[in-house]
């Protein structure tokens, strides 16, 4: 199995800042994924702070209970990040944490690795799932999925503008043999579009939306933020980062919604109370700067949001 030799993890500086990472504070980061961010949490966080990290992904865990063993501050735990608060009160001495870290979408590893089935650039089995130990497999859903379903699919999650197109295509091949590789797929899609775009490799949307879909990555997003909320303290900070809309425009409405009044119309009296909200935001988004877009490709279309948590209580 392969890793790549340098894991460069995005926006780091920024995230850390934007955490405010305090010592002797309690942390959770979300994704854990090849560690770059829990490596400068942890070495920001002092002696008496504490680092519980999490992946879905058990790869990420091995990993990481590898390289934090000797290190008492840092618990890794397995499980999905839509079960944050489930899994922190039950393996962790810890109702509250002062601040949480997400960093949305595919990994690196993932990518480089042929056999995860996640790039059309390397041919691999096609499996595409973040935990391969549950759910189906991007081949076992392509197998029995029906057209409209996966025309749907394609066309909201990979915003794709071929996705008629590509989607009988699949069908088509799939009456004739099984479609269990990725660069299988890769050259079905590529067959089937008429016009190619010149910056993207013809398979990047549909690969991106029958990742999105095997792993429910939206659904996650959505039943996991406001858990974040719910976990941390006031003044404890929020930060996600997106690499695409259908993320980005999750998070950034959740934060928005929860960080504005819910007045009544105007000429109404309202008391001071009124304005007050479970978020506020703290920045707009972060971007990476050209330097990092130049060391680090992946990182161009990585947003950062950021929030702090108020002392008003947060109902769902």
């Amino acid at each position: 199995m392969t890793h790549s030799a340098v894991h460069i993890p995005v926006l780091k500086r920024e995230a850390l800042a934007a955490l405010q990472v305090q010592n002797g504070g309690i942390y959770l980061d979300a994704t854990l994924g090849r560690a770059g961010h829990a490596r400068a949490i942890a070495a920001e966080m002092g002696e008496r702070g504490r680092l519980i990290a999490m992946d879905r992904d058990l790869q990420a865990v091995e990993f990481g209970r590898k390289l934090f063993e000797d290190d008492a501050r840092v618990q890794v735990l397995h499980g999905e990040f839509r079960r944050m608060a489930e899994l922190l009160h039950e393996f962790t001495e810890f109702n509250k944490v002062d601040g949480v870290l997400m960093d949305l979408g595919v990994s690196s590893p993932q990518l480089d690795e042929a056999e995860r089935g996640f790039s059309f650039m390397r041919d691999g089995e096609l499996d595409m799932r973040m935990d391969p130990s549950r759910g189906e497999s991007a081949a076992q859903w392509l197998a029995r999925v029906d057209e409209p379903d996966l025309v749907k699919v394609l066309f909201e999650l990979g915003e794709e503008k071929f996705a008629r197109r590509i989607a009988k295509a699949i069908v088509l091949t799939r009456e004739q043999s099984k479609i269990d590789s990725t660069l299988q797929l890769a050259s079905i899609i590529e067959q089937s579009i008429p016009r190619k775009d010149k910056h993207k490799h013809p398979a990047t949307r549909t690969f991106q939306a029958i990742r999105i879909y095997v792993n429910q990555e939206l659904d996650q997003i959505s039943a996991a933020l406001p858990q974040a909320v719910e976990l941390l303290n006031a003044g404890g900070r929020l930060a996600v980062i997106s690499f695409h809309s259908l993320e980005d425009r999750i998070v950034k409405r959740f934060m928005r919604d929860l960080s504005t009044p819910d007045l009544p119309p105007k000429n109404i009296p309202v008391p001071e109370e009124a304005y007050l909200t479970p978020l506020k935001l703290v920045s707009r988004a972060i971007k990476p700067g050209a330097d990092e877009v130049a060391a680090n490709p992946r990182a161009r279309s990585s947003v950062l949001r950021v929030a702090e948590r108020t002392e008003v209580d947060y109902a769902r």
